[in-house]
C-alpha cells in the first residue's frame, strides 16, 4: 500500500513538473523560433489532469483555435 501511494505521488509530481516545464518552454518559444502554442497546449493538457485552472485555460485555447480555423476556412458558427 505504501509503495502504491509513493508511486502515485511520484507520477503526479513528475506530471506536474513536466507540465510546468512545457508551459515555460512554450512561453519562451513565443519569442524565439519554435512551436510555442503547441508546447503550451501540451503543457496545459498535462496539467489539466490535475488542476481545474489548466482545464479551463485549455478549453479556452481550444475554443480560440476553432475560431481561427473557422475564420481561415471562411465558415462560422
Amino acid at each position: 500500500m505504501v509503495i502504491n501511494t509513493a508511486v502515485h505521488h511520484t507520477k503526479r509530481f513528475v506530471k506536474i513538473a513536466v507540465g510546468f516545464v512545457l508551459l515555460l518552454a512554450g512561453s519562451v518559444m513565443l519569442v524565439v523560433p519554435g512551436p510555442g502554442l503547441v508546447t503550451i497546449a501540451l503543457g496545459l493538457a498535462l496539467l489539466a489532469t490535475e488542476f481545474l485552472w489548466a482545464r479551463q485555460l485549455l478549453a479556452r485555447l481550444k475554443g480560440k483555435g476553432i475560431q481561427i480555423r473557422d475564420a481561415l476556412r471562411g465558415t462560422s458558427r
